[in-house]
């Protein structure tokens, strides 16, 4: 089975990477915005007070980096339904947990390249704006990105073409970023906004790395930790009932 999971990561990897939108749209786009945003607004010292609710620029671009590659497994696996491949390929002595495996290994590693290239822009433009955990920045983002691409198999699942798949995964993904608490708090919101913000994974996924942005302990935030983990497996229970292999 492990045998057959890094040949399938291996084969889909070749298969990222040949295709420009994506590669860019993972490892460039977030380091452009992160850049131009730092430059514009300032960068945030870590330790800030938390009643203030910064905006954080290098959170935002870990988020978009985590929404890029929920949107490429989305785009990917509604492009293999389209044309039969993931028929094919559910016909391979691979199971579908291999398969679907293969992706959320390839999705995490370009998670991790483009937080490294995050490190090295936030280095070099702007020192010591990034005197974190990193570490534990990583883990905390790694999380977030997981959770997230458990939500991204569901909408995968019910993605009827590959036409629709990145409009309505942005669609759907971006909303819940403006309304995570990165912008305004949570509490500000308007109520009905508030209670949905409150059950989304981006929500937890901000107050998860702007704590540990601000060095708090993990067992503190065991809440927004426990959240993630729950939306991680409600999504993979409800994807793995409704997804469609053609």
């Amino acid at each position: 089975m492990l045998k057959g999971l890094w040949k399938l990561t291996w084969v889909e990897t070749k298969v990222f990477v040949r295709e420009p939108l994506g590669l860019v749209g993972s490892l460039i786009i977030p380091v452009v915005i992160y850049v131009l945003m730092a430059r514009a607004v300032g960068p945030v010292p870590s330790q800030a007070p938390e009643a203030e609710s910064p905006f954080n620029v290098a959170i935002l671009a870990a988020l978009i980096i985590a929404v890029g590659a929920v949107l490429s497994l989305i785009a990917i696996i509604a492009i293999y339904r389209e044309g039969g491949i993931l028929k094919r390929l559910r016909a391979t002595p691979l199971s579908p947990v291999t398969i679907l495996a293969a992706h959320v290994v390839v999705k995490l590693g370009f998670t991790v390249a483009s937080l490294a290239l995050l490190v090295v822009a936030g280095r070099r433009f702007f020192p010591g704006a990034l005197d974190v955990d990193l570490l534990s920045f990583g883990a905390a983002l790694l999380l977030s990105t997981l959770s997230i691409l458990a939500l991204g198999f569901v909408l995968a699942s019910l993605v009827p073409t590959a036409r629709f798949a990145q409009p309505l995964g942005a669609a759907i993904l971006y909303p819940m970023v403006a309304i995570s608490g990165l912008f305004v708090p949570v509490d500000r919101l308007p109520g009905v906004v508030r209670a949905v913000a409150r059950v989304l994974p981006t929500t937890h996924a901000v107050s998860l790395m702007q704590g540990v942005w601000d060095g708090v302990p993990w067992l503190a935030l065991w809440v927004h930790v426990a959240a993630l983990l729950a939306a991680f497996a409600l999504c993979v229970a409800v994807s793995a009932r409704v997804f469609r292999w053609e």
